[in-house]
């Protein structure tokens, strides 16, 4: 009976169908990719404006294809962060096809970036490198030509201050990376399109037009020195290289305006170009103090090092030269510990660095043994006074127990083991 009423309980029990999931939204897809790629973690990330893509491509919407721009374009930034360049490559590839003459506004996932990335991308480098950095400096220049009328046609008594510094922020923003590409064209032309018969107007006028954009970056000063450099203009490139020092050196490392890692470490490089190693130690001190494994910073530390002392010659300075020389070889020992840690990859780096040692070896090992004589000679020495001091002692008390009369116990003491002092034969 209990089985029965079990079986009909079973048959009259009903069940409910689950709730279905409710459908993604592809905006919030994206922003959870965007928080993902944030917080490092690019996978998580990427599975999540994969997902975002295929909705949009699978659902379109009026606006299709134009709504597929913000995946495409945070999918490329995804896989550079996954080390994967050449999918980077075809993502930002697919955004340019869809906003082929840049005419999408950045709120739709139009913009400059996809045009960056490609121009440091592409393999082809050269002619191809700059036409998409002047694809993206154009896009910058309609951007902050269409915020600034914007910000102008508000009347100033409607004007809210916050939100009018926000604008101007974000205008300065797009200056600075209208400026950056600009730089990226003079380095192409210095480099790649270095043959080319006006590589050397096109950087005149590249520059120019950066610093009308940022007069005031460190590296768009950077590159003009870079430039004065390649022209043998010495003091106007160390002009240019202590302006581009004065604007940062002093403010904190959080500082909006404060240079990254690699344009410090470049800076660093044209300063020792510029003969100014001074400047460029203080620059390498800072990286290696917040890097202390960042061999290039090692590196070139050393070398410059090297350079200052070959810089020190002349009567009685032979000690202060050995003594930045020492220092030398330190920098540029620890860069090869490094080296050999890390599995760094830059062969010529790491044979100029040994032949540098090498040199330094041969100058400094002489004067070091030297110098490790002379200290246990005086370490020989002064143990030689030491035990002089002993034997001194002893005496003296030799001759204090001889004035004093002789006993019973005394005679017994002086037949004692004991007696035998190790220095009594002295």
């Amino acid at each position: 009976m209990a089985n029965q009423r079990l079986i009909k309980q079973k048959k009259n029990r009903t069940w409910k169908k689950p709730r279905d999931a409710p459908p993604a939204n592809p905006s919030q897809l994206l922003l959870e990719a965007n928080t993902h790629l944030e917080t490092g973690q690019p996978s998580l990330a990427y599975k999540a404006a994969s997902q975002a893509l295929f909705i949009l491509q699978k659902q379109p919407s009026p606006e299709y294809p134009f709504t597929t721009l913000p995946a495409l374009n945070i999918l490329g930034e995804i896989c550079l962060d996954l080390g994967d360049p050449t999918r980077a490559t075809k993502y930002f590839q697919q955004a340019v096809e869809v906003d082929k003459d840049g005419l999408a506004s950045e709120v739709e996932g139009g913009g400059a970036e996809k045009y960056l990335w490609l121009a440091q991308l592409c393999e082809e480098g050269g002619e191809k490198s700059v036409q998409w950095f002047q694809k993206g400096v154009d896009s910058l220049r309609k951007i902050i030509e269409e915020l600034g009328a914007e910000l102008q046609s508000i009347p100033t008594n409607e004007t809210d201050p916050i939100q009018a510094q926000r604008w101007t922020d974000t205008i300065e923003e797009k200056k600075q990376k209208a400026a950056g590409a600009l730089c990226g064209i003079v380095e192409v032309y210095m480099t790649d399109l270095s043959w080319d018969p006006f590589a050397e107007s096109h950087c005149e006028e590249n520059i120019t037009a950066a610093l009308s954009f940022a007069p005031t970056s460190p590296s768009v000063l950077q590159t003009l020195a870079s430039i004065r450099l390649s022209q043998s203009n010495l003091p106007a490139a160390r002009s240019a290289l202590t302006s581009s020092l004065s604007l940062w050196t002093s403010l904190p490392p959080s500082h909006p305006q404060y240079p990254d890692f690699p344009t410090r470490i470049s800076l660093s490089r044209l300063l020792m170009e510029s003969e100014m190693e001074d400047e460029a130690m203080e620059v390498l001190e800072r990286l290696v103090s917040e890097d202390d494994e960042s061999v290039e910073a090692w590196y070139l530390g050393g070398w410059c090092l090297w350079l200052v002392a070959e810089k020190t010659t002349g009567e009685g300075e032979g000690g202060e030269r050995r003594a930045v020389r020492r220092e030398s070889r330190s920098w540029l020992g620890t860069c090869l510990e490094l080296y050999r840690k890390l599995e760094y990859e830059d062969e010529r780096l790491e044979e100029h660095a040994r032949e540098l040692v090498e040199g330094l070896d041969k100058e400094l090992g002489g004067a070091e043994d030297e110098d490790e004589d002379e200290d246990e000679a005086e370490d020989v020495d002064g143990e030689g006074d030491e035990e002089e001091d002993e034997s001194a002692d002893v005496v003296d008390e030799a001759d204090e127990t001889e004035e004093k009369p002789s006993t019973g116990t005394d005679i017994d003491k002086s037949e004692s083991p004991t007696h035998d002092h190790p220095m009594s034969g002295i």
